[in-house]
């Protein structure tokens, strides 16, 4: 017996994204589109009618908006959503705050070719309805900001780096853990699966929340204490040395496990550059980009940790990593700044590599 298919609700307002995003969808042997709505309105009677097991939402619609829509779903009945958004510095600011809302992963819009550019784009949907299958709907997070955890060690050597590695459900899990830090935490640097056009957000966004200052990464910029360096969402982000300091390097090299960004490429190059010095953590995203890498640091002496399967909206790559035994520690996704803070205070003085 064959197994139940996804059941995906399309929500667009463009009816020639719906024709293809059902013409992708279909075409796949594990997912049907079970209905397609023009605007969140006729969508609500569809999802009571259907029961989708995914919800792909676009953001500008008429009648309601989709943010709008999004926000009274997850508080009425939270489900898988997938949104699809345009390649534009306003869509990637709404993008962000849908994933604030809950939505658990979003698409970019082809800006140019649609047609051409939705069919490349159809493993890539694919993958993505399977992660949000399978993911954890969530409420949306609360707006007051998590206390913040105090570094009991007065002075940081600028040989600490915390490194972080992140896909689905990300960008949500990453200011969970950068919030708390306060401004005299180590160097970190981080790579987030996200297209060009996105990251740039996502750091300003993080920048005004954080006591740290967190930026995109630029090549050949110094690595220092209480700074966030987020990878670019068309390059690699990898540590170099430049004489006795860290440096970033951007890589424009082909896709490592399909992604540039890869968090493979970022922890081995930390593995290389700075072993016991750097501590890895490994956040909930899908497949298995960053579990090599994971391994790689910890044979290298970095202390790793990886989110636990019950705070993950995918635990795909945690767990690809756990298997391996590139995890040193499995904890969940908030007690992972507390613990940073206190694996840097025990460690004492950083050693040069």
């Amino acid at each position: 017996m064959s197994a139940a298919k996804i059941k995906v609700l399309c929500v667009d307002d463009s009816a020639l994204i719906r024709d293809l995003m059902t013409e992708i969808i279909n075409a796949q042997s594990d997912m049907e589109v079970v209905a397609v709505a023009p605007d969140p309105l006729v969508a609500r009677d569809l999802i009571k009618r259907h029961n989708p097991d995914v919800l792909t939402l676009d953001v500008e619609m008429p009648r309601m908006d989709g943010l709008d829509f999004l926000e009274r779903l997850m508080r009425l009945r939270p489900m898988p959503v997938l949104m699809v958004s345009s390649l534009t510095q306003a869509g990637s600011e709404v993008t962000l705050r849908a994933l604030e809302l809950g939505a658990v992963d979003f698409l970019a819009k082809p800006s140019l070719g649609i047609r051409s550019g939705m069919l490349d784009y159809g493993e890539l949907i694919a993958d993505k309805i399977r992660a949000a299958a399978r993911s954890r709907p969530r409420q949306a997070r609360r707006d007051d900001a998590p206390a913040p955890v105090a570094l009991k060690a007065p002075l940081v050597s600028s040989e600490k780096l915390l490194i972080i590695g992140a896909s689905t459900g990300g960008t949500e899990a990453i200011r969970a853990v950068l919030e708390p830090l306060p401004a005299n935490a180590p160097a970190l640097m981080i790579t987030q699966h996200m297209p060009g056009g996105f990251t740039r957000s996502f750091a300003e966004r993080l920048n005004k929340l954080c006591r740290i200052t967190v930026k995109e990464a630029e090549d050949g910029e110094r690595v220092v204490p209480g700074h966030a360096y987020i990878a670019p969402g068309d390059a690699h982000l990898k540590l170099a040395r430049s004489g006795a300091n860290y440096v970033a390097r951007l890589d424009s090299g082909p896709p490592v496990n399909r992604h540039r960004p890869s968090v493979d490429v970022l922890f081995d190059s930390v593995a290389q550059h700075a072993g016991r010095n750097a501590i890895g953590v490994l956040l909930t995203g899908m497949g298995r980009d960053g579990a090599q890498g994971l391994l790689r640091m910890h044979q290298a002496g970095s202390t790793t940790l990886a989110q636990d399967e019950a705070s993950c909206v995918v635990f795909g790559m945690p767990r690809e990593a756990i298997a391996l035994g590139g995890a040193s520690e499995v904890i969940s996704l908030e007690e992972i700044a507390p613990r940073l803070m206190a694996l840097v205070a025990a460690s004492g003085r950083a050693q040069r590599v």
